[in-house]
C-alpha cells in the first residue's frame, strides 16, 4: 500500500475512533509529501479531538501538528504553539513513547534549535526498541540537528545510517527526505562524488513519492553542490530560483539566500540589481542563524568597498555565538576577507580568511575549507602545505581498507554501498600511485 493510501486509511480510522495518535501517524506520513494547505484539515480534526476528549497527550499532539503546519505556512503564532508543545512534553514525561519523541524532535527542529536535538533526545532514542522505519525517522532528525548545529561529520554518518534503515524498511518517503539532506551535507564536507550521487538518487525517489517538500530540499542541496564544484553560474541560477520561490523558510535561510545573491551582484558592480533584490524586504529576524549580523551584511552590500561598512559587518560577527551560526559566521568571514583582499588590505584579508578556514575546519566542512583556503593563498601567495590529493570520502575509505577491511566491511563501517567503496578505491590507487591494498596499508600513518 502506498504511503498516501495508508495515510488516507489512518485519517478515516481516526475519525471513526477519535484516536489522536492515529491521526498524528497520518500526519507524519503526509508531512513529507503534502503542502501546508493540504495538511490544514488534519489540524482541524485534531482540534476537535482536543476539545471533545481533553488530555495532555492530545493537547501536546495538537500543538505540534498546528505548530509545524503553521510554520510551513509562515504563521507567526506557530512558534508559540511549538514552545507550548515542548513544555507539555517535559511536564508529562512523554519521552518514553516513540511517537511523542518524534513529535518533540520535529517541534525542536521547526523552532530552528538544532543544537538541542542530541542533548535532549538522543539518549531516549537509544533506549527504545524501535522498528527500522521509526528508528530511521528519529536518527535522521538527530543527524540533521547535528549537521545543522555544526557537526557535519557526525550528522553525515547518522543520516547515512537513517537512509539505510529507511531503505531496509521500504520507507521511500523517509529515504527521499534524508537523501535530499545528504546532498548539502556532503557538498559542504567536500564529498562531491557522494553528493552528486545522492542528488540523482533524491530526484528519482522524490519523483516516485511525489514530494514537493523533498523537491525543495533537493534544490537547496544542488545549489550547495554547484558552489562546492566552483560552478558560479549554476550556483547563481539556483539562488535565483530559490529566492524567486522563497525557498528556505523551514531552515531560516530565506534571507541568507537573498543576501548571497545580492552580494554576488554587488561585487560584480551591479549595484542596481543588488538593491532591487533587497528593496522592500524586511530585516532578517535576529533569532535566525546568522541573524545578529544580517543587518550589517545588508548595509555592506550597498557599498562593498566602503571600509566603514566592512568594519561594522566584521564587528557584528562577534554576536554569532550559537552552534548553528558556525557555518554562516565562516561564510561571512570569507566574504569580508575577499573584500579586504580586493582592496589591497592584506593584513585584515589574511585575518578574516584564516578565521573562515578555521571555522570550516571546526565543523568538518572540508569542501568549503578548500575553497576559502584557495582565496587565502591568493592573498598570501604561499603554496598549500603538504598537498594531499584525497577528498574526505576517499580518506575514510582509504583508512578502512588500510586497516584490513574488505570492500563489504568498509561499506558497512561507512554506511555506503560496496560500489561506492570500489569507486573511491580506484581513485585512491590512482592518486596515491599505489597498486594494491598492501602498498596502501604501508601508507596508513599518513592517512590519519
Amino acid at each position: 500500500m502506498s504511503n498516501d493510501l495508508e495515510a488516507e486509511r489512518l485519517v478515516a480510522l481516526s475519525r471513526t475512533t477519535a484516536d489522536p495518535r492515529v491521526l498524528f501517524e497520518a500526519f507524519l506520513l503526509l508531512s513529507r509529501t503534502a503542502t501546508a494547505a493540504e495538511l490544514r484539515p488534519l489540524v482541524q480534526d485534531m482540534e476537535l479531538m482536543r476539545w471533545s476528549a481533553p488530555a495532555p497527550e492530545t493537547d501536546f499532539l495538537f500543538h505540534v501538528l498546528a505548530g509545524v503546519v503553521g510554520a510551513r505556512a509562515r504563521d507567526p503564532a506557530s512558534f508559540a504553539r511549538l514552545e507550548t508543545a515542548l513544555v507539555l512534553f517535559d511536564e508529562h514525561g512523554l519521552a518514553g513513547d516513540p511517537l511523542f519523541l518524534e513529535c518533540a524532535l520535529l517541534a525542536t527542529l521547526t523552532l530552528i534549535r538544532p543544537h538541542e536535538t542530541r542533548a535532549r533526545f538522543a539518549a531516549h532514542v537509544d533506549r527504545l526498541d524501535l522498528d527500522p522505519g521509526r528508528r530511521a525517522r528519529l536518527v535522521a532528525m538527530i543527524g540533521l540537528g547535528d549537521a545543522w548545529a555544526g557537526n557535519l561529520v557526525r550528522g553525515q554518518a547518522e543520516m547515512l545510517e537513517a537512509r539505510d534503515l529507511a531503505a531496509r524498511a521500504g520507507r521511500l518517503e523517509i529515504q527521499a527526505e534524508v537523501t535530499s539532506w545528504l546532498i548539502k551535507c556532503e557538498a559542504l564536507r567536500g564529498d562531491l562524488a557522494a553528493s552528486a550521487a545522492h542528488l540523482a538518487e533524491a530526484r528519482e525517489l522524490a519523483g516516485r513519492t511525489g514530494s514537493a517538500w523533498v523537491a525543495g530540499h533537493i534544490i537547496e542541496g544542488s545549489a550547495a553542490l554547484q558552489f562546492a564544484l566552483g560552478d558560479t553560474e549554476a550556483w547563481v541560477g539556483l539562488l535565483e530560483l530559490m529566492v524567486g520561490a522563497e525557498q528556505g523558510v523551514d531552515s531560516g535561510l530565506l534571507f541568507e539566500y537573498r543576501w548571497e545573491l545580492a552580494t554576488h551582484h554587488a561585487l560584480r558592480g551591479e549595484s542596481g540589481t543588488a538593491a532591487a533584490l533587497l528593496d522592500g524586504v524586511p530585516e532578517a529576524p535576529v533569532g535566525l542563524p546568522g541573524g545578529p549580523a544580517m543587518a550589517a551584511w545588508r548595509d555592506w552590500i550597498s557599498a562593498p568597498d566602503d571600509a566603514g561598512l566592512i568594519a561594522a559587518f566584521e564587528g557584528a560577527l562577534k554576536d554569532l555565538v550559537r552552534p548553528d551560526e558556525r557555518l554562516p559566521r565562516a561564510r561571512m568571514c570569507w566574504l569580508l576577507g575577499v573584500a579586504h583582499g580586493r582592496a589591497g588590505r592584506r593584513a585584515p584579508a589574511v585575518r578574516l580568511l584564516e578565521a573562515a578556514c578555521s571555522g570550516y575546519a571546526t565543523i568538518g566542512a572540508a569542501g568549503m575549507l578548500a575553497l576559502a583556503a584557495a582565496d587565502l593563498r591568493a592573498v598570501t601567495g604561499s603554496p598549500p602545505k603538504d598537498p594531499w590529493p584525497l577528498t574526505g570520502a576517499e580518506v575514510r575509505v582509504a583508512v578502512a581498507v588500510a586497516d584490513g577491511l574488505s570492500n563489504k566491511e568498509a561499506a558497512e563501517r561507512l554506511f555506503v554501498s560496496v560500489k561506492t567503496v570500489e569507486f573511491h578505491l580506484g581513485n585512491i590507487f590512482r592518486k596515491l600511485d599505489v597498486r594494491n591494498r598492501t602498498e596502501l596499508a604501508r601508507r596508513r600513518d599518513r592517512l590519519g
